[in-house]
């Protein structure tokens, strides 16, 4: 840059956010310190700073009150346009756990969108571009005590229905891995790591994933009646397909509408946890 003349921290920001939208810089990529940046802008580090901060406020850095250079943004999701369970939970979870207390709530039919999503923060902690120093996960999934409305055999529901026998399989290997996943972070990170399940007496019509308290992410699980073998058998069944289901975000910070609906959200979650859910032990 020309040392002929000083840069005013707006001037800097957009230097920072021409980069970052030109891809010189990538989402994840470390910025150079402040001192670097103020020797290139011939500044104070004062300037580096709140052009730093007005990049974060914009969503385009984070870790940048951290001593640290702060990181280039994971790209979100655009908030207008919902995005299928698989495509919009990783990114938000990456987010989610750039904070030092981590708190992920969510009810569901299965763990597996987000035994999935996990993965991303996970890879990111192991490669030390995530510091969480406590995690806790709560996760509310249906008993296996009760008839499930779905998924479940159009022509024998009940007790004994093969469909049934499939999902409780796969809820209860999806949850193991998923603990198991985070529980290892205490070991290679000395993370504070807790993860709890409990049982919800009926089938949820729809997943809820609740972030740090301050956004709420709902999808509709869209149900379909479809042929698939099951135990040898071919089995007609009416079913859903959650990865596909579109995320829609609130968030506390966007509007009083979205505010409310993370508030009555945790509490409904809240509610759910404390009074008719059971303790869910996953068999092997």
């Amino acid at each position: 840059m020309n040392g002929s003349r000083r840069f005013s921290y707006r001037e800097i920001a957009d230097a920072l956010r021409d980069r970052i939208r030109s891809g010189a810089l990538k989402a994840g990529d470390r910025l150079p310190t402040q001192a670097e940046l103020a020797a290139e802008f011939a500044v104070e580090r004062g300037a580096v700073r709140q052009a730093l901060r007005a990049l974060q406020e914009d969503g385009l850095l984070s870790d940048v009150s951290k001593g640290s250079p702060p990181r280039v943004a994971v790209p979100r999701p655009v908030r207008d346009e919902p995005q299928p369970t698989m495509v919009g939970l990783a990114p938000r979870l990456v987010e989610a756990f750039a904070v030092p207390q981590v708190r992920v709530d969510a009810a569901c039919l299965t763990a597996e969108t987000l035994m999935l999503a996990l993965g991303e923060p996970v890879r990111l902690i192991h490669e030390g571009r995530l510091h969480p120093r406590s995690i806790d996960v709560r996760i509310l999934l249906p008993s296996r005590e009760i008839d499930l409305a779905f998924p479940t055999s159009v022509e024998s529901p009940g007790g004994d229905d093969p469909v049934h026998r499939r999902w409780l399989e796969q809820r209860n290997a999806q949850g193991h891995v998923l603990r198991h996943n985070l529980l290892a972070l205490r070991s290679t990170h000395g993370i504070d790591v807790r993860v709890t399940f409990r049982a919800l007496p009926f089938t949820p019509p729809v997943k809820l994933y609740l972030l740090n308290g301050a956004e709420a992410l709902i999808g509709y699980y869209m149900l379909t009646r479809r042929e698939e073998e099951v135990e040898s058998r071919t089995l007609e069944m009416y079913d859903a397909f959650g990865a596909k289901s579109l995320l829609f975000s609130f968030e506390r910070g966007a509007s009083r509408r979205d505010a409310a609906f993370v508030d009555q959200s945790q509490n409904w979650f809240d509610a759910l946890w404390e009074t008719i859910t059971t303790e869910l032990t996953l068999s092997s």
